[in-house]
């Protein structure tokens, strides 16, 4: 199948059987579009829609992201994980207003160059917000250009998305790539999925190398299976005779960077000897939590809640992180800083004071 009837194949099928009820379609922003990219970066269109919708009304302007404090910015990309895309949100909108007056660039070389933008992210803000050419290379391309082709190889080596990127090229469209691209995304979405696709339902189904030769299921290559490795870690509930509970800011870089989360240790027999200060204030109540099990894409992480009351206030906490005591009763913390799911949950259950007979 040529360039043309490829084309014309998907823009007929989108027509009819494309998705056209996602809150970003149809915008100009290069601003709301620029945000819905990074957010459809490893997430699922289902899970980004309310974040979108939410992190829209918040920050509704490029300006009004640029001026929000980090910590806010974090707080409503909370749930989303890989965080730094939120940071690199914030970095780039305060860049471009200090060094481009607010003003997008253009081209495709132009975005790349911004903080968290790559090839196929920029390709997609320049074809939806400037009408450019753009090529996009995201998961759902992937697998319907693998299929159609029969693109063999592990996905993410070099030759393999080289081979990919040039039959992206090959079949986007000079004019209106945008929505080519949403055509393109929207196939792989609800025809070429990664399991039973609707192979009788696809537009390309005649000059499809997988359907023609009853490879289907064999494209894109399989990624080799690894194990999971499993990390541990016992998180401290510390709570005040106000009922308050500690939180840190964690470092920016590694796991869950810049958010605030429970204080840590590796010795649940000295919990708090990392802090002489609150260990000095006494601990009348204690009590361990079950097991939080939470999966990473990379690792599995097996949580380990113990809950501490302490007898007094301390006057100070110690000086090695950005820190913060945290009253359920007074502050809506989720929405003013940043928190990781995992401890978004254990303070849910915090604040349900007896949900462990504590």
């Amino acid at each position: 199948m040529d360039s043309n009837k490829f084309q014309r194949a998907l823009r007929l099928w989108r027509q009819h059987s494309g998705r056209h009820e996602l809150p970003w379609l149809g915008q100009r922003s290069p601003y709301l579009i620029w945000v819905a990219e990074i957010m459809l970066q490893q997430t699922q269109v289902h899970t980004v829609q309310p974040y979108y919708r939410r992190f829209a009304r918040s920050f509704p302007s490029l300006k009004a992201l640029a001026d929000a404090p980090l910590d806010k910015v974090l707080a409503r990309w909370s749930g989303l994980g890989y965080y730094a895309r939120a940071r690199n949100l914030h970095r780039t909108a305060q860049l471009l207003r200090a060094e481009h007056s607010g003003r997008w660039p253009r081209s495709v070389a132009g975005l790349q160059a911004l903080p968290g933008i790559g090839r196929s992210t920029a390709g997609a803000i320049a074809a939806a917000a400037f009408g450019q050419r753009g090529v996009i290379l995201d998961g759902n391309v992937r697998r319907v250009l693998s299929r159609f082709a029969a693109v063999s190889g592990q996905p993410g080596t070099a030759a393999t998305e080289r081979q990919l990127w040039q039959l992206a090229e090959h079949y986007t469209p000079h004019r209106q790539s945008a929505e080519h691209n949403q055509a393109m995304m929207d196939l792989g979405a609800t025809v070429c999925t990664r399991s039973t696709p609707n192979c009788p339902a696809c537009p390309l189904r005649t000059a499809c190398v997988a359907q023609r030769t009853g490879r289907v299921g064999d494209f894109p290559t399989p990624r080799r299976k690894r194990l999971s490795p499993l990390r541990r870690c016992h998180m401290l509930l510390i709570e005040r005779p106000d009922g308050s509970v500690l939180l840190e800011r964690r470092p920016t870089h590694g796991l869950w960077g810049g958010l605030y989360s429970l204080p840590e240790t590796t010795s649940a027999q000295q919990p708090l000897a990392h802090y002489p200060e609150l260990a000095a204030c006494g601990i009348v109540a204690q009590g361990k939590w079950p097991v939080l099990h939470h999966s990473f894409t990379h690792f599995k992480l097996d949580i380990y809640p113990l809950w501490l009351r302490l007898a007094r206030t301390p006057h100070s906490i110690a000086e090695h992180s950005e820190q913060l005591w945290y009253n359920a009763e007074v502050t809506e913390l989720d929405l003013t800083v940043g928190l990781a799911a995992p401890v978004s949950d254990l303070l849910r259950r915090w604040r349900q004071r007896g949900a462990y007979g504590n």
